[in-house]
């Protein structure tokens, strides 16, 4: 009876003991658990922070490859707008001297022929051109495409100017009224008014040496009046030849083309 008393007394021992011993297993296992979790999750974060790190240099190095254009085309920029406005300067200072030339080269025709009255010719300058306007009974009798002396002499004097005048380009334009003629000559108011610009233009080369490479010759028949035909005065007028000296464009072409 003793002997079981005493067996049972040291298994209530045992089982008291193995119960104290299994409570403070589990809370360590827990707590292992959470560590481990708690060190995954900071394998984990210290992942997405390296990503992140990364992510945040490659934008760096686009911002500062983007600075980089930037500031290439800035400079490039400026220096287009510095090209630019050099390019233009240097337009407007041929285009002045340009308007230079020729407002002295019709100073310089005026007084070669002051001499003629106003309704014989007159000179003016227009679109950055030299206009010398002769009258038909200046150069010509009716109907006919030989110039007159007096003609002749105005043409001489014309030839002094404009012969000594550099870079400038001659047109001769022939004008009739609007009165159709037909002769053995003629076939119409083109033949005549081709044939007078024609005339003037042997003269200036051939008898007074003007340059022929740089002097054209045009008809406009009656197609470009100055004044109405519906009276003598309008049709005496409008029977002209215009002279048109231009000046030579090169150099504005020059500029254009860079």
């Amino acid at each position: 009876m003793k002997a079981s008393f005493r067996f049972l007394a040291l298994m209530f021992v045992i089982t008291g003991f193995l119960v104290t011993s299994c409570g403070p297993g589990k809370k360590l296992l827990r707590s292992q658990e959470r560590v481990d979790k708690l060190q995954k999750d900071s394998v984990d974060t210290h992942g997405r922070l390296m990503e992140c790190d990364a992510l945040v240099k490659n934008l760096q190095d686009d911002k500062a490859m983007v600075q980089n254009d930037l500031k290439a085309l800035t400079a490039e920029s400026n220096m287009t707008i510095a090209d630019q406005a050099m390019r233009l300067k240097n337009l407007q200072n041929v285009i002045q001297s340009q308007k230079d030339v020729m407002i002295k080269l019709k100073n310089s025709i005026g007084d070669a022929l002051v001499n003629y009255k106003a309704d014989e010719l007159y000179v003016y300058i227009k679109d950055g051109n030299v206009y010398v306007s002769l009258a038909e009974k200046l150069l010509f009798k009716s109907g006919s495409d030989v110039v007159n002396p007096k003609g002749k002499e105005a043409l001489k004097a014309l030839a002094r100017v404009i012969n000594n005048t550099k870079d400038i380009f001659v047109m001769i334009e022939g004008h009739t009224d609007n009165v159709p003629i037909k002769t053995k000559m003629f076939e119409d108011n083109w033949d005549l008014s081709t044939a007078r610009a024609t005339s003037i233009v042997r003269i200036l080369t051939l008898d007074y040496g003007f340059d022929s490479g740089r002097i054209t010759a045009s008809g406009k028949s009656e197609f470009h009046p100055v004044k109405a035909n519906d009276t003598e005065e309008g049709r005496s007028g409008n029977r002209r030849t215009e002279i048109i000296l231009s000046p030579d464009l090169k150099e504005l072409f020059k500029i254009l083309e860079k």
